[in-house]
């Protein structure tokens, strides 16, 4: 990861340059983008607090019904264990502990099982630092819980977790 220009700096930043930072936090999403362009706009005295603020409105998202944006920007994730093609510089570095043959197909299992649980979602978890049997746990976890509502918050609440992560 390139390092973040200074808060002051990003807030004097254009539109389109704050893009690029956000797609450094975030995996990249155009709906995403749409959906905090006008929270862009204000001055930020950290990016923790970018996060926070971009947490409470994707979540105020969940809670106003509109799944297309909310399973757009959920989806823009990449599925956990899939082979490391096109991910961001971010996701296969937190997915780098979990490329074992084994594992991986037990994760392809559990994404497709999950996928048809939730359809439109993808499974978002905060993974760096957790191992293996932790993650296939708690998918298997979300799994059985079936509660569409809950994933999404679970989502959003992991997609922000990474972007505070990916601080580091």
């Amino acid at each position: 990861m390139s390092s973040l220009p200074s808060i002051q700096e990003f807030n004097q930043l254009e539109i389109d340059d704050k893009f690029k930072i956000v797609d450094q936090l975030f995996e990249s999403c155009d709906t995403l983008k749409d959906y905090i362009k006008d929270t862009l706009t204000k001055n930020f005295q950290s990016y923790k607090q970018l996060i926070e603020i971009v947490r409470i409105l994707l979540l105020s998202l969940v809670n106003s019904k509109d799944e297309t944006r909310v399973n757009k920007i959920i989806a823009a994730h990449p599925r956990l264990g899939e082979p490391k093609v096109n991910l961001s510089e971010h996701s296969s570095n937190e997915q780098r502990s979990i490329d074992d043959p084994e594992t991986v197909a037990k994760l392809r299992e559990l994404n497709d099982k999950y996928e048809a649980t939730f359809p439109g979602l993808r499974y978002v978890v905060f993974v760096n630092g957790r191992n293996r049997n932790e993650i296939i746990n708690n998918m298997e976890y979300r799994i059985k819980r079936n509660n569409i509502e809950q994933e999404k918050i679970d989502a959003i609440e992991s997609i922000c977790d990474i972007a505070i992560d990916r601080l580091k």
